[in-house]
């Protein structure tokens, strides 16, 4: 899956598209893995997985993200 992630929001939220990636915004800052630590949080819990199921492929430092979600239970309404 292909994300745009915004990284220091007031909460965590998807919000929408941006181009072909699906945006999200993150509460939490992009130091020191913080802001990556709650993309996974987030998404382990919208597609029903455990956190070790959602793995980063490419980007872990840049807003362009590819992610990988393993075995997802469920799929969230917003995508």
């Amino acid at each position: 899956m292909t994300l745009h992630v915004q990284p220091g929001a007031k909460r965590s939220e998807f919000a929408g598209m941006h181009g072909d990636a699906l945006k999200i915004r993150l509460g939490a800052p992009a130091i020191d893995g913080k802001a990556n630590a709650e993309l996974i949080r987030l998404l382990a819990d919208a597609f029903g997985v455990p956190q070790r199921n959602v793995q980063i492929m490419r980007g872990e430092t840049s807003r362009a993200k590819l992610v990988r979600i393993v075995a997802p239970a469920k799929r969230p309404a917003m995508i």
